[in-house]
């Protein structure tokens, strides 16, 4: 599909210089929008944008604030942390073992 979008040249001379490419500034607009309304997959963001790795599309959504972190990924982080810890105490301090 080819979207075509009508400006007034002021803007779109405005818009240019700040953004040297106007349809991949469009472009990416759409799909960052797209993506966080979940209207669009990280795979399909890849593929829209013409990355070749998710690992782009990681950086992408840095460079643009949007960071695929849940609360439950946060919960889950918190458990594996706290596990950890408990593992690091009983290794350092190892008659604090139970038997």
């Amino acid at each position: 599909m080819q979207i075509t979008m009508e400006l007034p040249e002021d803007i779109a001379v405005g818009i240019e210089s700040r953004w040297k490419d106007l349809p991949r500034a469009a472009l990416e607009s759409l799909a960052l929008e797209a993506y966080r309304s979940s209207a669009l997959t990280a795979a399909q963001l890849r593929r829209l944008l013409g990355f070749q790795t998710r690992m782009e599309v990681d950086a992408f959504l840095k460079e643009h604030e949007i960071f695929d972190y849940s609360a439950a990924d946060f919960e889950l982080d918190r458990e594996t942390l706290r596990e950890l810890r408990i593992r690091e105490a009983s290794v350092l301090n190892p008659s604090s073992r139970c038997s």
